[in-house]
């Protein structure tokens, strides 16, 4: 069993939060977890770089000098790849990175993730976002008192709470996301996490 503090927003230990962790995933598999990052990393790419070949550089077609006679290399058109100015030889083209994996092994990262963050005392049990205001100062004043501050947190949400978003996203390194869009590339990009009760209860089915 896996036993954690259950904190509210000023820090205070308010209860323990136990689970087993086969209800999470039945272990941390890393060659399931980087091949998964290695797909998100791979989505992200825009590729759309392109360079031009010889047919698309401005110039004549024409021979620059005969064949022969000359005591020169042969030479064909000012266009060529060895020349300055010529195009390409095997000039960049705009390609789509964009690939998936099964979604069952890419569910399954996700809740690896979110293990292994409790394995290495990497998360925080929130009793709920009491944040009825946008104010930065009382999340800032949170992650001080769970001694967070000046680390890189992911904060999982029930559901689009607006109120954390804002007071947050003025803070370094934190990053705001809901629970349900908890994913293996969000969760390991960031060295913490914060998820509340409620969406802990939910992600081991108790909900």
């Amino acid at each position: 069993m896996i036993s954690v503090a259950i904190r509210d927003m000023s820090g205070t230990e308010c209860g323990r939060y136990e689970f087993d962790p086969a209800a999470l995933a039945d272990g941390v598999n890393r060659q399931l977890l980087h091949d998964v990052v290695v797909m998100y990393n791979a989505n992200r790419r825009v590729g759309e770089v392109q360079t031009k070949s010889r047919g698309m550089v401005a110039g004549s077609t024409r021979k620059l000098f005969k064949q022969k006679g000359t005591g020169r290399a042969r030479a064909g058109a000012i266009r060529t790849p060895v020349r300055r100015g010529g195009g390409h030889a095997f000039g960049k083209k705009p390609r789509d990175y964009y690939y998936r994996l099964p979604k069952k092994a890419v569910r399954k990262a996700t809740r690896m993730a979110l293990l292994s963050k409790f394995q290495d005392s990497q998360a925080v049990v929130l009793k709920g976002w009491d944040c009825s205001a946008p104010k930065t100062k009382l999340v800032a004043g949170f992650l001080k008192s769970v001694g967070l501050s000046g680390q890189s947190v992911l904060l999982a949400t029930e559901g689009l709470n607006v109120n954390v978003w804002k007071s947050a996203r003025n803070i370094e390194g934190v990053e705001v996301m809901p629970g349900a869009d908890l994913n293996a590339y969000s969760l390991l990009r960031q060295r913490n996490i914060v998820i509340t009760v409620a969406e802990m209860d939910r992600l081991i089915g108790r909900k």
